[in-house]
This record gives C-alpha cells, structure tokens and sequence, in this order.
C-alpha cells in the first residue's frame, strides 16, 4: 500500500530548485576515510545553489547493535525494527552518523545543518502498513511542509536529514532513506534527485551502464535476466524512488571522481550513472 505525499503550506519558491542527493553505502561506513569525496561535495555545494542531503547507515548500526548483543533481521529488504532497537538506531543514525557528516562539510566551509526528517514538521509519518507482517518500528512517509527546508536554503544553510522520523504521538521511526529522499525531492519540487551509493549504475550484458531506464525498461532486463539478484531490489527501489520524487533519478557511484560534476548534465550524454525516468518522463521523452 502506498502511501501519498500531502504538501503542506508552501512557501515562495527558491529561485534555483533545489537538488536532492542521498549519501549511502560504504561511504558512511567510514566516512573520515572518505575524505576526498567530501572535498568534492563540498565544493559542489558551494558552487550549486540548494542542495539537500539525506543519508542512512546500514553497516554501522549493523556494529553498534551487534556490540550490544541484540540480533538484527532483515525481511524484504528492510530491518525489522523492535522497539527496543529504535532509540539505538536513531542515537547511531540522527546522532553519531548526522554530527559526522555536519563536521565534514563545515570543517570544509558549507553552512551544514544536522535534522532528522521530523524536525520543522518537514515530513509527517506512521509505521509502515506496506507489508504482510510486522515490521516494529518501520516508518513510511505520509506528507510534510517544506518550509524549514525552504528557510535554510533561503539563508545560505545545507541541510542534512538522517532518514529518522517520528509518527503522530512523537514516537521514533526508522524509514528507508532512499524513501526519504524520495519524499524530500517531492517536497521541495527538485529538479534532480541523485542517490549515491557502492553501485556506478545499471550494466548490459558487456558491462555497459546504461544510461536511462524506465519501469518497463526495468521489467524487460529483468525478465531477460539482464537484472539479477540483490541488484533487482536495488534498480526498482530507485525507480520508485523516482516514481515517488516524481523527478529523473540519477543512481551513480559515490567513489566515481567525476560524479558531482557531472550531474548538471544529467539529460545529456555526458553523466555518470544510470538515470531512472518516472512514468511521465518517459511517455514525453
């Protein structure tokens, strides 16, 4: 069951639409070993009006909860989320992971600002009703105000929202951070929407990326084994992604040194990565 974006009450739009980018995999493992990449996006932002950042961290929670001796189980792509790990979760995700990367990029001049997504009322949420079962703490976006985000752009501020939400009655919730972003780029009408991570993009069958999919794109490449695996979750979670955001997609590999400069020409020939077409796109493209 999916759920729909409610925009609240919107301020007077940016002059420049903003770009939302979600930072992920091995990258937030250990951030400070990635120092060069975080050279890079700072320098983008500062030569790019209004960007957003999301991001999650799988791996070091995976360590902070094993070193506390509690059992972590993943069903359908996602972390089943008892309530006794969510105050964990969130202190490694909206604490540690979020003051991370805030020390990052203002020990490299961006005015960085650290939220988690139900700060400002920037995103409402409930537990996820998308599965057959239980999955505890689990959070689905179900609408949000764009107006803090709006202020802190407007004010020269990067904002950097852990993918930590909140229901009605102010009670934690883990949400999957590509979901997140997706929101986010809703929410602020994007005009791209980039999620970075270990993979550089969809490959053919000689290793090719290909530079643009669809979802029937997407279903013929899996259908012809083209897609297989773990990477099948992977390429329709960014087509939902890009569904949800209602704008192109880029998926592209963090460690790519000329991915941030690229994605300007995102639309054109020359990008890195793969971008994932929403349904509209394609039909006028």
């Amino acid at each position: 069951m999916n759920s729909t974006i409610h925009l609240g009450t919107e301020p007077k739009p940016l002059r420049i639409a903003p770009i939302v980018i979600k930072l992920g995999g091995a990258l937030l493992d250990d951030p400070s070993a990635n120092a060069s990449f975080f050279v890079a996006l700072a320098q983008f932002i500062q030569h790019n009006q209004n960007v957003v950042l999301v991001h999650g961290g799988g791996k070091p929670v995976d360590r902070h909860l094993e070193l506390l001796g509690f059992k972590s189980e993943k069903r359908d792509g996602i972390r089943i989320t008892p309530a006794e790990h969510m105050q964990e979760i969130a202190g490694v995700l909206a604490g540690q992971m979020n003051a991370r990367l805030v020390g990052l990029l203002q020990s490299r001049g961006v005015n960085a600002v650290g939220l988690t997504l139900a700060d400002g009322a920037t995103t409402t949420a409930r537990k996820t009703q998308k599965f057959g079962f239980d999955a505890g703490r689990v959070g689905e976006i179900t609408g949000g105000d764009s107006s803090l985000i709006q202020t802190l752009l407007h004010n020269g501020c990067t904002p950097i929202f852990s993918s930590i939400g909140m229901d009605s009655a102010g009670q934690l919730l883990n949400i999957n951070a590509d979901e997140a972003a997706a929101a986010i780029a809703r929410l602020v009408s994007a005009r791209q929407l980039v999620l970075l991570t270990d993979v550089a993009g969809v490959k053919d069958n000689d290793g090719n990326i290909i530079s643009s999919l669809d979802r029937a794109g997407v279903e013929r490449l899996t259908q012809s084994g083209v897609i297989t695996g773990g990477m099948i979750a992977k390429v329709r979670g960014a087509l939902e992604a890009s569904e949800q955001a209602g704008v192109a997609t880029l998926v592209a590999g963090w460690n790519d040194a000329n991915v941030l400069q690229t994605l300007n020409n995102a639309g054109s020939e020359n990008f890195s990565g793969t971008l994932f077409l929403p349904l509209q796109q394609a039909c006028n493209s």
